[in-house]
């Protein structure tokens, strides 16, 4: 961790402890009221105003260049990333929750900067706050050298949720874990104010209830609010919760060309088409932008858990997406043209789980923004899951003594 970003936090952390802070009210969220990103003469400046001063604290990250911005905790409401950006050595900028009780902001940078200076200052009257970075050019060498996450308690994700802490298992219940795709500064695919990430929490949540009401399932939400959760953590999330199936919920929208109806995606090296290995591509992805460091991460790692998951789960993955599509098209009518495909989805990379990436529909094409807006049509296509689950459940128990040990 950098001296700079030491200083930088203690300097903030102190602002609270001190008490200088005055005529606000700290018990309520900070509200995002305005910003502006500009150029200025070798660099660029991120301004930012809120309705008070909370705890910050900031750090660069490569591969891609980003700059990202920590707070306890901020409600960016309406913010629009592209308007407050006029900066053309600012790519593109990003916001919004990062896990309960922390927002994010990440700005990905068009070319090397250095953080130069930053600095909350708080009004004495309404107790506002202005918080200004001072971003200067600089080489990639120098910026890799400083870039990092920085590693600190008071600021760092928790542990994954130890399997004691959830409910007592129930051998003869199946275990199901629902991932809602995307959330907090992540929306995910977005069209006419819907954004994948909501669309996604509410259809999880009544995919749930719908199982619990069936017998039989204990289900855990990976994220049961609009937050982030990283790939790495969804699935560490569903192993510790000793998962026995893992779903993975999305509702993308396609750039180009048009898509319509419900497919399911399995683990594969090899992509089953090109539009395929983009939407792994994009998803995986997503973890860099919303401003994840994975400079630990050891692809020898995901190699084994790859080659370990085609011994055995592959095919047990493979046949609970054909119930889930049998499922999906006896309650609703219809599923995607080429509805069982397979690419390198990171979330359904636990090698002991079976793991499917279900698309319930696509935003991009206005028949299924209908069907998925509409909770009566939600409500069929949750009993079409629950359904395929079922006899995927059924068949898999009839073929266990027949799997190696």
């Amino acid at each position: 961790m950098s001296g700079v970003f030491l200083r930088l936090l203690t300097a903030v952390l102190s602002l609270f402890v001190a008490g200088s802070v005055v005529a606000q009210d700290l018990g309520a969220l900070a509200r995002f009221e305005a910003g502006e990103i500009t150029d200025r003469w070798r660099g660029t400046e991120v301004r930012l105003e809120l309705s008070q001063g909370v705890p910050w604290r900031l750090f660069t990250l490569t591969a891609p260049n980003r700059l990202v911005l920590d707070f306890r905790e901020v409600q960016w409401g309406d913010a629009d990333p592209v308007a407050i950006n006029t900066s053309d050595r600012i790519a593109t900028v990003r916001m919004g929750g990062y896990r309960p009780g922390w927002s994010r902001f990440v700005a990905e940078l068009a070319e090397p900067m250095i953080v130069e200076n930053a600095e909350l200052a708080t009004g004495s009257s309404d107790g506002g706050a202005t918080l200004v970075v001072r971003l200067d050019r600089t080489d990639q060498s120098t910026f890799d050298q400083t870039a990092g996450a920085p590693r600190d308690p008071r600021w760092d994700l928790p542990e994954p949720a130890s399997i004691e802490a959830l409910p007592q298992r129930d051998p003869d219940r199946l275990r199901v874990v629902l991932d809602p795709g995307h959330g907090g500064i992540d929306p995910g695919a977005e069209r006419d104010g819907i954004t994948e990430a909501d669309l996604m929490l509410i259809f999880g949540r009544e995919l749930q209830d719908v199982l619990r009401r069936a017998g039989g399932f204990d289900v855990i939400l990976t994220r049961d609010g609009d937050y982030f959760v990283s790939l790495e953590a969804r699935v560490a999330h569903a192993r510790d919760a000793g998962a026995d199936i893992f779903i993975s919920l999305h509702a993308d929208a396609l750039a180009q060309g048009e898509a319509r109806g419900a497919a399911v995606y399995v683990l594969s090296d090899d992509a089953s088409d090109a539009a395929s290995a983009a939407l792994a591509e994009r998803h995986n992805r997503d973890d860099l932008l919303a401003g994840i460091d994975l400079s630990q991460s050891d692809d020898r790692v995901a190699n084994v858990l790859m080659s370990l998951a085609r011994l055995d789960n592959a095919p047990r993955s493979e046949a609970l997406a054909k119930h889930m599509l049998d499922g999906i098209r006896n309650a609703v009518g219809r599923v995607h043209k080429r509805p069982l495909r397979s690419a390198g989805f990171s979330v359904l990379k636990a090698a002991d789980i079976p793991s499917v990436l279900l698309e319930v529909g696509f935003l991009s094409t206005e028949e299924d923004l209908k069907n998925l807006s509409d909770p009566i049509w939600r409500q069929s296509m949750a009993a079409g899951i629950r359904d395929g689950i079922i006899a995927w459940r059924d068949e898999d128990s009839a073929l266990a003594p027949l799997r190696r040990n």
